[in-house]
């Protein structure tokens, strides 16, 4: 009985294992291997490349983009806690207020790291 029920994901796990390594074996035969100049040209959505690619991006943008996902996941949560705010009680209102508080706080911890905020 039990070799009966996981059979099929036994299989299943197999093929879905074994396809990916399959293709990127039988991809080795396909693909040129001649190197070329165009080869080693960075693209650039087809236009003629200015200057390296390799460019180091500064952490700031990183932390900021960062920062902008968390806070619009943050949002959703607000919202709906927003919409249902008169129908909350005390407690639920100042734990929440809490949380957007020390949202706050984050965020001025990071524009102050930054050297963006003069606090």
């Amino acid at each position: 009985m039990l070799l009966d029920t996981y059979l099929p994901i036994a299989i299943f796990a197999v093929i879905a294992l074994g396809v990916p390594i399959f293709a990127f074996w039988l991809n080795r035969f396909f693909r040129p291997t001649k190197k070329t100049a165009l080869k080693t040209e960075t693209y650039e959505c087809g236009e003629v490349p200015i200057g390296t690619a390799k460019i180091q991006f500064h952490f700031q943008f990183y932390m900021f983009a960062i920062i902008f996902v968390v806070f619009d996941l943050i949002t959703v949560f607000l919202m709906i806690w927003a919409l249902d705010f008169a129908n909350l009680s005390f407690d639920a209102k100042m734990l929440m207020l809490a949380f957007f508080g020390l949202l706050l706080v984050g965020v001025f911890y990071a524009l102050r790291k930054e050297e963006k905020l003069w606090i």
